[in-house]
């Protein structure tokens, strides 16, 4: 059995991946926001998020965390859509 502070450690590095990932969604967040702006879609894509949804559970190998990751990307929509939002505003005072 491994040592708590050695599973500790690669818990703080999958976490640090993981921020930087979340940082770079953000990224795309906007890019996606200035698509929408410049082609005059909205900000809401209902299907588009049920499909993100659906399809993360979706590629996890133990089925059980099926209502975590959606629960998770869930959050990770909304945070999206707020990006994508404030996007949009901040071109609109420019």
């Amino acid at each position: 059995m491994r040592e708590l502070d050695a599973i500790r450690a690669e818990l703080d590095a999958v976490d640090r991946d993981m921020v930087a990932l979340f940082e770079k969604r953000m990224l795309l967040a906007r890019e996606v926001a200035e698509y929408k702006l410049a082609h005059g879609l909205q900000v809401l894509d209902a299907a588009r998020e049920a499909a993100v949804l659906q399809s993360r559970a979706a590629m996890l190998q133990n089925a059980c965390w099926a209502e975590d990751v959606r629960t998770l990307y869930g959050t990770i929509m909304t945070s999206s859509r707020g990006e994508q939002e404030r996007c949009i505003r901040e071109a609109g005072q420019r």
